[in-house]
């Protein structure tokens, strides 16, 4: 994990409870992360509501519930300024943020069978991938682009494949904001 620029009790319970469910423990995940966003609100700090949301739809099975967090971490994500990205961690940049976003909803609208509106984000998941880094976080994006995008063209719902201690959808699939 990298290190933030300004201590943010926030984002430390967010990840603490991200670590939780990577460790296994999804309910106990889920439900620090639902206390949370109850305290947060909708109306909160974008970075805290993208980055709770987006952690919080990889703790869902179900595509239409990962699909309700992952429009929210969209909505807040578009709310965020590179200012205040920076006042958290000086090495991130809110357009690092889309590609993976934009792959969450897409798989999400795969599974769902929707495969038009899976196309469309998976398009913009490409369209954004130039402002992935080109470390193993980028490697993991891209890869994820091109295996869901050969899903939707195979018309596949089945779920990605799990690695351990995440669910089915891209594993660690935004930058390391912790």
């Amino acid at each position: 994990m990298t290190t933030p620029t300004t201590a943010d009790p926030v984002m430390t319970a967010i990840i603490e409870a991200v670590t939780k469910g990577r460790a296994g423990d999804s309910d106990s995940a889920r439900e620090a992360l639902l206390a949370l966003w109850a305290t947060i609100g909708s109306n909160g700090d974008p970075l805290h509501r993208c980055t709770l949301a987006h952690y919080l739809a990889d703790l869902y099975d179900d595509p239409a519930q990962a699909l309700t967090w992952d429009v929210r971490a969209l909505d807040a994500a578009d709310a965020i300024t590179e200012q205040r990205v920076q006042e958290h961690h000086a090495g991130l940049h809110v357009s690092g943020f889309y590609p993976s976003l934009h792959l969450n909803l897409a798989d999400n609208y795969r599974r769902l069978e929707s495969f038009d509106a899976a196309s469309a984000h998976i398009d913009v998941a490409r369209e954004h991938s130039s402002a992935l880094p080109e470390n193993a976080y980028g490697a993991l994006v891209r890869d994820g682009i091109d295996g869901v995008a050969e899903a939707i063209a195979r018309r596949d719902t089945t779920p990605r494949q799990r690695t351990a201690g995440t669910t089915s959808r891209s594993n660690n699939s935004m930058p390391d904001v912790s």
